[in-house]
């Protein structure tokens, strides 16, 4: 028996998904070609699976993302990571919260920042970078955003260049949409 996770955590969550995952030893040859890039290309997890239903928009959505999280230059992959929990926090996606507050924790090496966010949320008690990054990321993932020039300055000030800001609202943006999707997709589970 397994029970729905209400509260952000930084142990990954099981997924469990509301549409059966496709078997991969029996995907169509489209399927298969979509499936031959994951996102952060790690193992083939059951949310790609069922992703794979519609292989077209899974291929491009993969190499989309790979690029916004993972490309070289601009903002820092632990930062791309604080956007994407900024905007699953607002969204409540517990499990794409835990995945990426995961990933910033071994990036950084530093727990307590995810520790003041899930407590805390935008009134976290971390440096005024990080805050800057995440207010914007939670004000930019609210419906309809609410990010305004303060917030655009605020990430100037703080050292942010218009590359670094750039990779801030794709990733940022790029959760907002991926959280909806998972929601009505599956929910995050725990073991009995």
């Amino acid at each position: 028996m397994s029970r729905v996770i209400h509260k952000f955590t930084t142990r990954v969550p099981t997924w469990r998904p509301h549409i059966t995952p496709i078997d991969f030893d029996k995907a169509t040859p489209a399927q298969q070609e979509a499936l031959k890039e994951t996102p952060s290309n790690t193992k083939i997890s059951d949310y790609v699976l069922v992703l794979a239903h519609d292989p077209e928009p899974l291929r491009i959505r993969t190499s989309l993302f790979n690029g916004i999280m993972y490309d070289k230059g601009g903002l820092s992959r632990e930062e791309r990571e604080l956007g994407a929990v900024a905007a699953s926090v607002v969204n409540r996606c517990i499990y794409c919260a835990a995945v990426h507050a995961q990933r910033y924790n071994n990036l950084t090496r530093d727990e307590r920042v995810m520790q003041e966010i899930f407590f805390n949320g935008e009134k976290a008690d971390i440096d005024a970078r990080q805050r800057a990054i995440l207010k914007f990321g939670m004000r930019l993932s609210e419906c309809p955003p609410k990010v305004t020039d303060d917030d655009i300055a605020s990430l100037r000030e703080v050292g942010l260049d218009d590359q670094e800001i750039l990779d801030l609202t794709l990733s940022t943006t790029l959760f907002g949409w991926a959280n909806r999707l998972m929601h009505t997709l599956g929910e995050p589970v725990s073991g009995a």
